[in-house]
Order: C-alpha cells, then structure tokens, then sequence
C-alpha cells in the first residue's frame, strides 16, 4: 500500500470515529442526563446495616452511572418522619425511600406481604416468589395504587421473637403482657391475649425498664445488641414467626418513575438487587458474633413453646382468612404466597433442613 494510500484510510478512519462520537454522544446524553434525587429512609444512621442498604444502593447507582444519577439518602426524621417515608413518596414531595412495605399496614393489610407476614416465607423463599414467582409484579399491581413503584432491597432474614421480662412456659403465660409489636403481628398476637403496643424504637428500652411494657420486638441480635435489652428484659425468644424473612423496599414515585430513562430503571432495579443480596450477607455476617456476645451478657435464649407457635399458627390462619374475606388484593396476593411457600418447603426439608441439621448436630458435638 503506497504512503499516500494509508494517509487516506488513517484520515478516513479518524473521520468515521469522529462522526460516530458526533452521533453517539447526543444519545448517551438523553439517555443519561444529570439528575439529584432524593431518598428518605425508615431508619436512623445508627441502625447501620438497615440504613446503610440505602447508603449502598445509592451508590451502586452512582458508580454504575458515573455519577451522573446520585441519590441522597436522609435518615428517618431529617426530611419525612420514617413511618411516613412511601407516603411522602406517593405524594410526590420526594422521589423514592426506603423502608418496609409492613409500616403501611395500618392503610391496607396487603403492604405487608412485600415485607414480612406471620408464618409466611423465609429470607430465601421470599426471594424466590419476588424474583421468579410473581411477586414483584403481583406487588406493584398493587403498590401503583398508591402511586408507587418498589423493589426488593434488602433482608434481615428471619428476626428473634423478642425481649420477655419473665419467661413464657405456655400460650398461657402470653394473656395480658404487653409488647412492643405492631402490625400484622400484633393483630395475631392480641389473638393470644398479648397486649399490643407501639412505640418507638428509642422508646422501647425506657418503658421496659419502667415496667410500662413486660416484651419487645426489635429485630435480632447484631441491631438488639445496641439498644441493651438485656439488662432489662433478660429472656431472649425465637422465633420471630411473623418475621421469616423480612424484606425491605425501594420504593419510587409512580410518575417519576415513568419519567426516568430506561437505562436508569435498569440500572435501578440491578442496584437494588444488588443491595438486597448484600444486607443479607452482612447480617449472616454479624448476627453470630452479636449472639455470642449476648448471651455472655446475661440474655437468656428461649425458643418459644410449642403450643405457643401451633396456638400463633392457627391464630394467622383465622387472621388471612377475615381478612382476606373483605380485601381482594390481599387475597390475591395471599393466595399466591401461601401457593409459593407450600411447594417451597417441599424442595428445602430435602435439601436445606436435612443439611442444616445434621451440620448443627456436630455443632453440638463440638465437631464443627
């Protein structure tokens, strides 16, 4: 090829390169423009692993954007009091949260199939009917009426059945303690003779030291271990049967969303998705140290009896069945959870369980 040849192509080729960056940048600009959002959290900064999910899914957002898409994470209280985080987002006044779809359970029961139901799935299971059973659709079929768009963004797993200043020996001992819990829980638990109370998560420790309530629900060690329930309320139960698996939401205006380029929304979901795996993680991570260090504190482990989970168990049944009677996005989805799980634990007291017990039983051989 003669020297005048190759000038040509080499002149030819930076052309081309030229034209085609000419072409693609106003592209990749639509597609990506600068935006500033805010998200409000359900949590103080001092709940880490809760409220740092948030922190991570902003940030995944910002790396997997070059910074072009960031998100500012408030906690509770600084912009949107934190069980009013999805309703100020559904107004509009911010553009997404994060929170637990069960806060709302007081403005329709269904919200809280998207967070944690009484005797329903495990961290895994839920997982697995969010993702490929339907529910994150079934879910924001009806979270859009509250004009709301959310995503699975974090798990606790399954949480401790709470902080009892006395021990319970039977469904008995239940009728007439008051206890730190709300929602769905609560509704079954006053079906047992608990009294049901809410109160703030910095208020807890003062009225059990008060003796104004005798039980608490938080959430499990690593997050109890800060608040100090065990110099208070020394019998540490599980487990938290109405929290199996509880998972946590994005949740974003419905129109904003809309209104968001599609390689944001995919960028969105994959960083929620990413953010969920990893809370889990750190809670797997940080439970089992946190354990150990409370029991050495003086709490005492309990798992609740027997005729106390059968009497619960019944109790959520007759609970699903009132309400569903009256509610039908709630049954619809209901009825599409309970489905997922039967066939769920089919699968996981074959592979799971068996696993698990026979690896827990050289736990207790001291093998492990």
């Amino acid at each position: 090829m003669s020297m005048n040849r190759r000038k040509f192509f080499a002149k030819g080729s930076t052309i081309a390169a030229g034209a085609t960056a000419a072409l693609a940048t106003p592209a990749i600009a639509q597609s990506m423009p600068e935006l500033k959002w805010r998200m409000t959290s359900s949590f103080p900064k001092a709940l880490d692993t809760i409220y740092g999910a948030g922190e991570t899914f902003a940030r995944f957002v910002k790396e997997a954007t070059d910074g072009k898409f960031q998100i500012q994470v408030f906690p509770a209280g600084e912009i949107a009091p934190g069980l009013e985080a999805a309703n100020e987002v559904g107004k509009g006044s911010i553009e997404m949260c994060h929170t637990c779809s069960y806060y709302y359970w007081g403005k329709d029961p269904t919200f809280a199939f998207g967070t944690a139901v009484p005797f329903g799935l495990n961290a895994r299971q839920q997982n697995a009917w969010m993702y490929y059973g339907g529910g994150i659709d079934l879910m924001n079929e009806f979270y859009a009426t509250h004009n709301l768009v959310g995503f699975p963004c974090g798990n606790t797993g399954a949480q401790m059945g709470g902080w009892f200043t006395k021990e319970i020996k039977s469904a008995d001992d239940l009728k007439g303690v008051k206890m730190r819990i709300a929602g769905f829980a609560g509704k079954v638990m006053s079906m047992l003779g608990v009294v049901p109370q809410q109160i703030a998560g910095g208020d807890i420790y003062p009225s059990l030291e008060k003796g104004t309530i005798d039980a608490a629900e938080w959430v499990g060690p690593y997050d109890d271990e800060k608040l100090g329930f065990y110099k208070v309320a020394k019998f540490y139960y599980y487990p938290g049967w109405w929290e199996g698996g509880a998972m946590l939401h994005t949740m974003v205006n419905k129109d904003k969303w809309a209104a968001l380029p599609p390689v944001y929304q995919s960028i969105v979901k994959t960083a929620a998705a990413a953010a969920n795996s990893d809370m889990m993680a750190s809670y797997d991570a940080k439970n089992p140290e946190a354990l150990k260090r409370l029991v050495g504190a003086g709490a005492v482990l309990r798992p609740y009896p027997q005729d106390v989970m059968e009497a619960a168990y019944n109790a959520a049944k007759q609970a699903y069945g009132e309400i569903g009677a009256a509610n039908a996005p709630f049954k619809k989805i209901h009825d599409s959870m309970m489905a997922f799980r039967a066939d769920a634990y089919l699968w996981q007291q074959v592979s799971e369980a068996t696993f698990d017990t026979f690896m827990m039983g050289q736990q207790r051989k001291k093998q492990l």
